[in-house]
Formats: C-alpha cells, structure tokens, sequence
C-alpha cells in the first residue's frame, strides 16, 4: 500500500503546485486517512517539497499493520501536550523555506485558521479545495474489495437478523443486535447509525429507532452498513412482520422496486449523475408520489457514507467507471408507512457485466 499512498500524495502534490502552492496541509480525517493510511485521532499531513510529514499528538499505535500509517512517512510528533498538530504542521512547513500553503479551508474552522496565521505570518495560505475529496471519487480495486467485503459483512447480519422472530421486540433492539452482528462478523463497526422503522415509523425519512414494538402487519424498513478497513457501504430492505402483505403494500414495494432497478441499470461510464436519479424518480412521479420521495436517489460512499458523487436533479457531471454507489429511492407517507430499497454498486461498463451489485440480501418482499 506503500506505493498506492505515495500515488496519491503525488497527484495532490500536482494539483497543488498547478495552483501555485509549493505545499499543502491536509486536515479532514477522512482525507488524511486516503492520503497516509490509518492514522492517530486528529492527526494531520504536511506535503511539502523536501519531505511529508504525519504530524499526531501522539505516537501511532502499533497494534498490527492495518492499523499503521505508511511506513515512508516520516512521523512528527507535537511537542509538549494539547498542541494542535496542524498548526505545527505549518510552523515545519515555514521552516522547510516553503512561502505558501493550501489548506483544506471546507474543513478548518476560523479559529484553527487564525491560529495557521498568527504562527506562520509570513506564509500565504491558499485553498485547496475539495481535491483529495475529488480524488477519491473513483476507486481502485483495494478500495472496492474493503466495500465488498463490507457488504458481505452487512448482508449476513441482516440474514440472521431475518431468521429470529420479530414480533415484540423493540425497533431500538433489532438496532442494537444488528451493530453487534457486524462486529461479530468482521466490520470496524456500523458505518452509520443503523435505522431500524416499523409501522408508521417507516413513513418517515431518517428515523431514528425508537422503542415501539413490531407488530403484525407493519411494514419493516431497516437500513444499515459496515466500516471495514475504514470503508462503509450500506444496504436498505424493506419488510412485511405477519402473513400475506395487503394489496397496498405489494404495490407500493414493487412501485419502489422497479424505480430502484430503474436506477441500478442507469449506472453506467459517463451517465449523468441526474439522469440516474431521474430514471428512478420518473417511476414514482408518474405514480403520483412526488411529494413523498426524498431529496436524492443516491451518493458516492468510500471513507465515508456519503460522498461525491450526488445522485440529485441537480448534480452536474457524470459517472466514471469504478465508482461506488448507492441507488436508494424509497416513498414515505407519514403515519401509514413506507418502504425504501437501497444498494451499494459499483460502477462497471458493459463489457464488464455492467454495474456491480455488492448488497446482495433478496429484494424479494418477504413476510417474516
């Protein structure tokens, strides 16, 4: 991985010194993780022309090699305690003759700014802007193999979860045992806080569980996600608790199976990013569920659950091979229920098989 960290920081670096900035100062977690490997809380990278530094509050920990930073980094820890490492950062790039650096102005606040300025006043601080961000859009295989293994994490855990009995138990338990489930099997931990609705509940976008009870004829949404190796993905599957679903539930799933394998077959190279989402949103507009869907029908996710690109009406740009995916349409109607099927796939051509599905659980509505 070495070699793949040290690509990375080159193509930065190019970005950098193609706006004028013989250095850059990298804060954003995420951003920092993608460009030097696992890395202490809060710590920060200094590229600069002579050399890079990891600058921690503290040593690394040494509890296995997935747990490390790149080796062919040098590591600079702050001295003293409750020292920011980003504003020693600057003070080593000052010191290495640099006269500007780009820093992630998105992620700094105004008094992590201040400080930059105050320490090094003789050095202008340009913007990077969102270009590592643009950077991890497309993936290599590594990154997409910690997605598929992820997502394998999270379909066994929901596959167990569906075969305990449901009825009785607390929307906020079946959450609790699926983030157990994951770790049991394999995962960092849950990618996101997992969302377990039942009921009424699943008529609401973005609810959190609660402690009602399942109940026979309730419609089941839950959605969750594995963090393997600090990559998320997630999966979203909707239910029926009892016997045969009524009439209005079969409809209203397959209405929202057919607007998400509408977008699933959109995710091809160079497909607009708004004309996936408009293939699945068409679906459920015609139906007369407009007011009723969510805002997008998708995201990028990698290092964190949502990334560029955006599935939206609005979103300009289009789709590169290799790049991860989630297609999530899904129509809520506040106090009678909803359903909501989400996938994370990869982006493939043709001739690849077209677009790879990683979640894998039936879209089959089941009656559990």
């Amino acid at each position: 991985m070495s070699e793949v960290y040290a690509l990375r920081r080159t193509r930065l670096r190019e970005c950098c010194n193609a706006g004028g900035s013989a250095a850059a100062l990298v804060t954003r977690p995420a951003n920092v993780r993608y460009l030097a490997g696992p890395a202490p809380e809060g710590a920060v990278l200094l590229l600069s022309p002579a050399e890079d530094f990891l600058v921690c509050a503290g040593l690394p920990d040494d509890r296995g090699e997935q747990s490390r930073p790149d080796e062919a980094l040098r590591v600079h820890v702050v001295p003293g305690t409750g020292g920011d490492p980003a504003v020693e950062a600057a003070g080593l790039a000052a010191a290495g003759d640099a006269d500007s650096l780009a820093v992630e102005e998105h992620h700094l606040t105004v008094t992590r700014h201040r400080a930059l300025r105050s320490v090094v006043p003789g050095l202008r601080l340009a913007n990077v802007g969102g270009a590592v961000e643009q950077l991890r859009v497309v993936k290599d295989e590594e990154e997409i193999s910690c997605l598929r293994i992820g997502a394998e994490i999270a379909d066994q855990a929901l596959g167990e979860l569906l075969e305990s009995i449901l009825v009785g138990r607390t929307e906020r338990h079946l959450a609790l045992e699926l983030e157990r489930r994951l770790v049991d099997h394999g995962a960092d931990g849950p990618a996101f806080a997992t969302s377990v609705a039942t009921g009424p509940n699943a008529g609401r976008p973005g609810h959190r569980p609660t402690d009602r009870r399942v109940e026979e004829g309730d419609f089941l949404s839950v959605c969750l996600g594995a963090a393997y190796r600090g990559y998320r993905c997630e999966i979203g599957r909707t239910f029926v608790i009892g016997t045969a679903p009524a009439d209005w539930q079969i409809e209203l799933y397959d209405l929202v199976f057919t607007a998400q394998r509408a977008g699933r077959e959109s995710l091809v190279p160079g497909a607009a990013c708004r004309d996936v989402d408009r293939a699945a949103r068409q679906v459920l507009d015609s139906a007369g569920y407009a007011a009723a869907l969510p805002a997008l029908t998708g995201h990028g996710v990698g290092l964190e659950i949502d990334e560029d690109p955006q599935l939206t009406p609005g979103t300009m740009g289009k789709l590169d091979a290799c790049v991860p995916v989630t297609v999530e349409p899904g129509v809520h109607l506040p106090g009678r229920g909803g359903v909501r099927i989400d996938d994370t796939l990869v982006v493939r051509p043709e001739a690849d098989g077209g677009p790879e599905l990683l979640t894998i659980t039936t879209k089959e509505l089941l009656a559990l």
